[in-house]
């Protein structure tokens, strides 16, 4: 992923939220199977390339699973973080996304479904399929994927910009952010646990360790001893160094990050808001005494409800037949 201030988080943290109250659509319009007739074997197609893709290069899982949630908290689940602008204005060159990496695996995905099925799946449901395909890919639970989406054709730097929720939210504005796009506070907490997978710039949490509030303090929610650890690896001024999200546990698609999160060692001031809340509190510390009991069962049903925001259909937008260009 490319430097920047918001770097590599796997999912949803690196996301803020929109300032405006969003027109949901529910979704009603996607289906389970919904190529089942003009494109039967989309399913399959999609996952021997992501399983191949992951065998090779596993550290690829976590930003396409990130992917899906920066293109749907952005003008909904519409594939439009995928689109280029020749004057770098589209939502993929706004600074939260300069670290998004997988792009080509998308492409890959979209030409071997356009050899069999042309013209056909959206861009948007490409990435929807792919976010699960590498989740499972990983370890992670394996859920029925909704489509039917159709491709947006507008693409906007500055929308990216501010609607996208930062690695250092309080939980106010977390709660606020997913609260908008008909997300639950259970949501939130669930698809956190995303974060059980991917690495961080030093970037995006060093003001935790060396300045917290502008007098050179530390974050008192934070282990002390993580504090050590993380100095060791993140120099004041680092910006550019990686350290895993998950340590020890980078590349399985886990429920440590829950035990992380409750010993005070969350990497995010987004991951140690959980504690916050009694909501998010409260599941977290089951997720860790229990040993994940419901969390792959939960993020599952999460991930569907998240794929259902503002999703276009029916004679919306279009289907593109390249992923990065419309029609």
């Amino acid at each position: 992923m490319a430097t920047s201030k918001f770097a590599n988080c796997c999912f949803l943290i690196s996301l803020i939220f929109f300032a405006f109250a969003s027109n949901h659509a529910n979704g009603k319009e996607l289906k389970v199977g919904f190529y089942h007739k003009n494109c039967p074997h989309l399913e399959l197609i999609v996952k021997e390339v992501i399983d191949d893709v992951i065998s090779r290069v596993p550290s690829l899982a976590a930003p396409l699973l990130r992917m899906h949630f920066h293109d749907c908290f952005v003008r909904g689940c519409d594939g439009s973080v995928l689109l280029n602008s020749p004057t770098k204005q589209a939502e993929k060159n706004a600074i939260p996304n300069l670290s998004l990496r997988g792009f080509q695996i998308i492409d890959k995905v979209k030409t071997a479904v356009e050899k069999y099925c042309p013209g056909i799946v959206s861009c948007a449901d490409i990435v929807a399929l792919v976010a699960r395909d590498v989740t499972v890919a990983v370890k992670g639970p394996f859920w029925e994927v909704e489509t039917g989406r159709r491709d947006g054709r507008v693409s906007n730097i500055t929308e990216a910009l501010f609607n996208l929720i930062p690695p250092f939210a309080n939980i106010t504005s977390l709660k606020q952010g997913f609260l908008q796009r008909g997300l639950s506070v259970k949501d939130l907490v669930v698809l956190s646990g995303s974060h059980t997978i991917g690495i961080s710039h030093c970037s995006s949490f060093n003001n935790r360790l060396y300045n917290f509030t502008g007098k050179g303090d530390t974050d008192p929610s934070l282990d002390p001893n993580y504090i050590k650890r993380l100095k060791m690896k993140c120099s004041p001024t680092d910006q550019n160094s990686i350290v895993e999200m998950d340590p020890g546990s980078v590349r399985t698609f886990d429920t440590s990050y829950y035990n992380l999160v409750a010993k005070r060692r969350g990497l995010f001031t987004s991951d140690s808001a959980l504690l916050d809340d009694k909501e998010t509190k409260g599941y977290l510390k089951e997720q860790a005494l229990n040993h994940g009991s419901t969390f792959f069962k939960d993020f599952g049903e999460s991930m569907v409800k998240m794929g259902r925001i503002q999703v276009l259909t029916g004679t919306q937008g279009e289907i593109r037949k390249v992923c990065t260009k419309i029609n």
